[in-house]
């Protein structure tokens, strides 16, 4: 018992401590990347076995942060949209290179393609908190679904957007039994980062989501926010709205 009790007090080598202060580190990250895999026909459910069995452990390995993986429901691409966290843009290269290059990986890669490529198509967008954003917390509140909108403003128009989302939609939404997720500028890498808002919301069920919007457009707080919010013209352009399912392996969900 005594020899339990010391082993249990030992002082941590610089090491662990050193370990122990990344992994609380990269816990909160406030750098994202939102990845989208196009698959082959018939190849997606070969995309989500690799992912659940090995690639997510081969991320944390890694020192990436799994923050939420989804489906659209209207999937007729499939598609696998997933989110993930880090400290940095050079936390994520190096992260990046080093999975890369891990035998593991190699070899789950390769035996993944041994009837045929996986996925077709990448993209990627890098993300930053807006000031108003919540939290991202990968964690599960569900059963519920997820709805992902991108918003496309006028020239000169996103720090508009901003406000009209900081000082009045954020509160209007949640009015509206809508659950505020998280809120992203595009990095500044990108071209058009100054005229893109990015965010995900959830609902209950698409029932749910039905009656919010319908709410959310008939509410007084909402038309007159949004008619004080264009007198000086129009703010958004187009917008993209996608709604989604978490996987079974989300750790969003």
């Amino acid at each position: 018992m005594v020899l339990i009790m010391a082993s249990c007090t030992a002082t941590p080598t610089a090491d662990q401590d050193t370990n122990a202060q990344a992994k609380d580190q990269i816990m909160e990250p406030v750098f994202f990347e939102l990845r989208t895999y196009y698959c082959h026909p018939d190849k997606l459910e070969n995309l989500l076995t690799r992912f659940e069995d090995h690639t997510m452990a081969l991320f944390e390995k890694h020192g990436m942060v799994n923050m939420g993986y989804w489906l659209p429901i209207d999937n007729a691409n499939n598609k696998l949209v997933y989110l993930l966290g880090y400290q940095n843009r050079e936390q994520r290269d190096e992260a990046w290179a080093a999975f890369a290059k891990d035998p593991e990986w190699i070899k789950v890669y390769e035996a993944s393609r041994e009837a045929g490529p996986i996925v077709d198509v990448v993209t990627k967008k890098f993300l930053h908190y807006t000031d108003y954003s919540p939290t991202l917390k990968a964690e599960n509140a569900g059963p519920r679904v997820f709805s992902h909108r991108t918003y496309y403003t006028n020239e000169g128009k996103l720090p508009a957007l901003h406000a009209r989302f900081r000082d009045h939609t954020l509160k209007i939404f949640e009015d509206n039994g809508m659950t505020n997720i998280a809120y992203f500028n595009l990095d500044s890498t990108h071209q058009e980062s100054e005229n893109v808002l990015s965010y995900f919301i959830s609902f209950p069920d698409t029932t749910a989501r039905k009656a919010s919007w319908k709410s959310f457009g008939e509410d007084p707080n909402w038309k007159s926010a949004y008619a004080n919010s264009i007198k000086d013209g129009k703010i958004v352009d187009s917008l993209t709205a996608e709604l989604m399912m978490p996987t079974a392996f989300s750790p969003l969900k």
